[in-house]
């Protein structure tokens, strides 16, 4: 599911260091893309654009069948995103041995979540998507 506004207003204050309506705005462009099979079906690149900014977002996800707290995008661990666990994400996406072994496999995925912390957390270089 896409985040609604209500949704962009309880991200918490501190989890991402860019512009909360331009993070929202990469994340809802990267669900588009998933949905729009805009990406080769083995690139988990855009996948894990999607899944970091909601982890980051402390959101629960909403499906038809069920719910719960999205995991973080290196290790899978069922925690909701706050700062130090934010870091501490980002420094294990530094090292590829960190990745769980089915995600590092999986083509972009590492990249999508490296490129979207890089941006999101550190505040540092592009957004991982370009304009839509």
């Amino acid at each position: 599911m896409h985040p609604t506004d209500s949704d962009a207003a309880r991200i918490p204050t501190g989890n991402v260091r860019v512009p909360r309506d331009v993070f929202v705005t990469q994340w809802r462009e990267a669900l588009r893309r998933v949905e729009l099979g805009d990406h080769e079906p083995a690139d988990g690149y855009l996948e894990a654009v999607a899944h970091t900014c909601r982890w980051m977002a402390a959101l629960p996800m909403r499906t038809a069948l069920c719910g719960g707290q999205a995991r973080s995008p290196v290790r899978l661990r069922g925690w909701p995103a706050r700062a130090d666990l934010i870091e501490a994400e980002w420094q294990a996406a530094q090292r590829a041995e960190e990745f769980l072994p089915d995600l590092a496999a999986r083509p972009g995925w590492c990249d999508g979540v490296r490129a979207t912390l890089r941006w999101a957390w550190r505040g540092e270089g592009p957004p991982p998507l370009p304009a839509a």
